[in-house]
């Protein structure tokens, strides 16, 4: 049997996990102690980020073709790599955040959303909050106004006894004539 024959299901597996993915960060994990190590597979487990290391050389058969291609050039030395296909920004966020602590982790690039990005921007996209917690901001924003108004509304039928607003209340009745 080929080597090529036998690498071909890594190649694959591969694919497989970018087929449908949002983003990927290339990692050197050099220097990383095995507790350390532990400690970024959790959190990028709990981010929902496939996180494994491969060959260089099977890496870049298996982004061929693809949006991720353009990160074959940073595919040099030990490398890891970190997909993420339900929130784009998770893998730069999580291993950025890592990055933090460990000193010996070092970002090498990415590609998020089909846009190739250096160790620098991908610092800044790692500012950026997961879809979810951006809609929730966005949605409390908006409830925000109709809250208020509705608490303004309560304050003022309670003021008035709870009964009609107080311009109908003072209306004068018709004079007898």
């Amino acid at each position: 049997m080929a080597k090529v024959e036998i690498k071909q299901p890594i190649v694959d597996e591969i694919s497989g996990f970018i087929a449908d993915a949002q983003s990927l960060v290339l990692v050197d994990y050099r220097g990383l102690t095995v507790e350390q190590d532990t400690v970024l597979r959790k959190s990028l487990r709990e981010a929902d980020v496939h996180y494994k290391v491969y060959k260089n050389t099977l890496i870049k058969r298996a982004i061929a073709g693809t949006q991720f291609e353009q990160i074959a050039d940073l595919l040099e030395g030990p490398t890891a790599v970190a997909v993420s296909s339900s929130d784009a920004t998770a893998p730069a966020r999580v291993l950025a955040k890592a990055a933090e602590t460990m000193d010996k982790l070092e970002i090498k690039g990415g590609v998020v959303e089909g846009v190739l990005y250096d160790t620098d921007k991908l610092k800044d996209i790692a500012k950026i909050q997961s879809k979810e917690v951006l809609i929730g901001r966005l949605l409390g924003s908006m409830k925000s106004p109709i809250s208020n108004f509705a608490r303004v509304l309560n304050q003022i039928a309670e003021k008035n006894g709870g009964g009609a607003p107080a311009a109908e209340e003072t209306a004068e009745a018709p004079a007898e004539a």
